[in-house]
């Protein structure tokens, strides 16, 4: 029996994905073998010895120590894709929002309630809330992958002219692109040339505050700004400056600070809606029931963000699974525990992802306790887990 603990609400049609003869899930799980989140914060936790596996049912995982979960051999999974369609569409209001100032507006309405003759009053005051159309305008996307891409395409379906840049562009993202999005050769290249900037990249030592003073110096006076990804991608201060002395026409945002919260009516501030539909929601966590499932019975590692993705089709009678540093000589070490017991490798697969290795190891016949322990023990081996 595997024991989940949820430290959230979890969809229903997620936690439908487990076995019940086989998992027990809930939230006052204690010792369990996998976690499924959406936003508690762990950075706190004391992990027990048996936990192998924490599934995000979502996509970014700033609330995830990482770092220490890879070192105590513990598999970080989140669900990239499963939210997508509802940023997509989010992303359309913010275009609007951007170029229209519909929230201004609405928000003026309802302060002439009472007003006598009110639709002659608002034919006399709408002219400050008018705005510019998107259609022929160009659309920078920052970040190709699942939300960017479909940001990308929608944005060729609206009429706009889209450029894009991602470094880390995958072929299976870039198969989904439209032909008619324009492949930047830099960031600074979208900078200079879009009308609209969106922003659809995970929050890092080398993305946060990526848009400052320095770069909006190289957008067009009167750029618009969507960030439906991290707050911490936009410097605030430099941002309300940005917006203040003209050079930033709208922002528009899915992350409220206290510091642009208020501030200037061309600063558009969101609730946090990006993914809150009941389709990302349940598709969120079916997703992460699926990849813990999966790894929890076989070892498979699909879509982790601290060790590498690494599956294989079962073959032999055993399977062990070993995390280790991504260090030279640890799989000589290993395949020699192996050969000493003479044991048959059936089928063997090893992929890194920086400073960490996965490996699967399929064996045939019985694999005795102190193999396990023996392989456990060699350097920058961080834990062993039998299938």
């Amino acid at each position: 029996m595997y024991n989940i603990q949820l430290l959230n609400k979890i969809a229903k049609v997620g936690t439908a994905v487990f076995d019940t003869e086989k998992f027990a899930f809930g939230d006052s799980i204690e010792n369990p073998d996998a976690i499924m989140v959406r936003s508690a914060v762990m950075h706190d936790m004391e992990f027990g010895k048996k936990l192998k596996a924490i599934a995000r049912a979502g996509a970014g995982v700033n609330n995830i120590p990482l770092d220490r979960c890879a070192e105590e051999g513990i598999v970080v999974f989140n669900t990239p894709g499963a939210n997508a369609n509802g940023v997509k569409e989010l992303a359309a209001a913010a275009l609007l929002l951007a170029s229209r100032n519909i929230a201004g507006g609405i928000q003026w309405v309802q302060t002439l309630k009472g007003t006598e003759d009110i639709a002659k009053q608002i034919e006399k005051g709408k002219s400050r809330f008018a705005g510019c159309e998107i259609k022929g305008k160009t659309l920078g996307v920052i970040g190709l992958g699942a939300i960017g891409g479909l940001v990308a395409n929608m944005g060729i379906a609206l009429g706009m002219n889209v450029i894009g840049c991602d470094p880390y562009l995958t072929v299976e993202n870039a198969w989904s692109l439209s032909r008619s999005v324009v492949k930047a050769t830099s960031f600074d290249e979208i900078y200079a040339k879009a009308d609209y900037i969106t922003l659809h990249v995970p929050a890092t030592k080398e993305t946060t505050g990526m848009l400052s003073a320095s770069t909006f110096a190289k957008m067009k006076d009167g750029v618009r700004i969507i960030n439906l990804a991290r707050a911490e991608l936009v410097d605030s201060t430099d941002l309300i400056a940005g917006v203040q002395n003209g050079k930033i026409a709208a922002y528009v945002t899915d992350f409220a600070t206290d510091d642009i919260v208020g501030v200037d009516e061309r600063i558009t501030v969101i609730p946090h809606l990006g993914a809150s539909t009941e389709e990302s929601e349940d598709n969120c966590a079916v997703m992460a029931a699926e990849e813990l499932v999966e790894f929890l019975e076989n070892g498979n590692v699909r879509n982790s963000v601290n060790y590498p993705s690494c599956s294989m089709p079962r073959a032999g009678d055993t399977r062990l699974c070993v995390l280790h540093r991504n260090q030279p000589g640890v799989i000589n070490r290993i395949s020699s525990v192996i050969a000493d017991e003479k044991l048959n490798i059936e089928n063997m697969l090893n992929r890194s992802r920086g400073s960490y290795s996965y490996v699967i190891i399929d064996l045939n016949g019985d694999v005795p306790e102190k193999v396990v322990t023996e392989i456990g023990a060699i350097e920058n081996v961080i834990r062993v887990n039998r299938y």
